[in-house]
């Protein structure tokens, strides 16, 4: 009897103690995932529409060209708010075509027509009609403006957009005027904004 009182004397503290480290392996891990949940939701907010108006419409950023220059300026516009990606790009290249509200110059024609917008992954393929191509002025500068103008736009409103990639007429292009090469999607190209005077310091 006696020694069987002594066995279970001395398993009862190991016991205990194995039994408390794994309440502690358990604790830690609930207390680190809890951690990295609430990391994560500081890196990753949720996604919200950015500038959703009560009245049902959105802000979007179009660029226009410089009226002195062969520069991008931006230009905030609301327009009626959407759920379709596609349909969204469009009505916003059509604003876009419409031409700027202030003294910015035009980068599309006015004439421009959207066949259709497709989506695939962070890639969207712009089908223009020909009205678009035919209505550009001739020039590098011309052409460049155009097509970086539908680009940034796109980019810069459709977050999950990275490249644009164009059709006329439902056909792929190479270029619209012979100069700037479209064989690959474009990304978008911030350099081309115009960026703003620095103030010269008080004397």
């Amino acid at each position: 009897m006696t020694g069987r009182q002594t066995v279970r004397r001395t398993r009862h503290p190991r016991r205990g103690r194995t039994i408390l480290a794994f309440a502690f392996v358990i604790a830690a891990a609930v207390f680190g995932a809890l951690m990295l949940q609430k990391y994560e939701l500081r890196r990753s907010p949720p996604q919200v529409p950015p500038q959703a108006q009560e009245s049902g419409t959105v802000l979007v950023t179009l660029f226009f060209a410089a009226a002195d220059s062969t520069e991008l300026v931006r230009e905030g516009r609301e327009v009626d708010a959407c759920e379709d990606t596609a349909g969204c790009i469009e009505e916003v290249i059509m604003e876009l075509a419409g031409g700027p509200l202030g003294d910015l110059a035009p980068t599309l024609p006015p004439a421009t027509t959207v066949r259709g917008v497709q989506v695939t992954g962070d890639q969207a393929v712009i089908d223009l009609g020909r009205e678009f191509v035919d209505g550009l002025p001739s020039g590098s500068a011309a052409e460049m403006l155009a097509a970086y103008s539908l680009v940034d736009t796109v980019v810069i409103n459709f977050p999950q957009i990275r490249q644009v990639s164009f059709l006329v007429e439902g056909q792929p292009v190479q270029t619209l005027r012979g100069h700037l090469d479209l064989s690959r999607p474009l990304t978008a190209d911030f350099t081309l904004e115009q960026k703003a005077a620095v103030p010269s310091p008080a004397r």
